[in-house]
């Protein structure tokens, strides 16, 4: 998937746009990545002399990539999935200024209007972290960035 069709999924956009590729997608399930720029401005502030990505930016990363593996789904026309609950999240590894990230969300459960998705992210073979979360949607303003070429 290309940056312009991530783009098109989402209304995230650069600084905050923590989805650089799509690798794999299926209905329930999404794989994609996102490197970690040493420019990336969080980083002179985040432990300066030993930068780490925030975890909170993993957690986002991932429901980033949940809200584009929901764009395929037909109920999201003119909606976006909106996190309305993060939970058992653990943080296992440290994700340094150059590293790569791979993110597997899965759609687990929905109902109605709610999805329930966990997310592994990793950094080459090792699991940075683990989180489950929630999304509901809500309505898109008309002038949203990428409105008016996917929603």
């Amino acid at each position: 998937m290309s940056r312009d069709e991530i783009l098109a999924a989402i209304p995230h956009r650069p600084p905050f746009l923590l989805v650089d590729r799509i690798l794999e997608r299926s209905a329930d399930r999404i794989r994609c990545s996102k490197r970690f720029d040493e420019k990336e401005c969080f980083f002179a502030g985040h432990y300066p002399g030993f930068p780490i990505v925030p975890g909170v930016l993993l957690c986002e990363a991932a429901m980033q990539a949940g809200a584009v593996l929901l764009s395929a789904h037909a109920e999201i026309n003119g909606k976006i999935p909106v996190a309305t609950r993060i939970g058992d999240v653990r943080f296992k590894r440290m994700v340094r200024p150059g590293d790569t990230v791979e993110i597997e969300v899965e759609l687990v459960e929905r109902m109605a209007g709610a999805f329930f998705l966990k997310a592994k992210v990793s950094v080459e073979t090792s699991v940075a972290a683990r989180l489950e979360f929630a999304c509901t949607l809500a309505p898109m303003p008309d002038d949203a960035p990428g409105r008016q070429a996917r929603y």
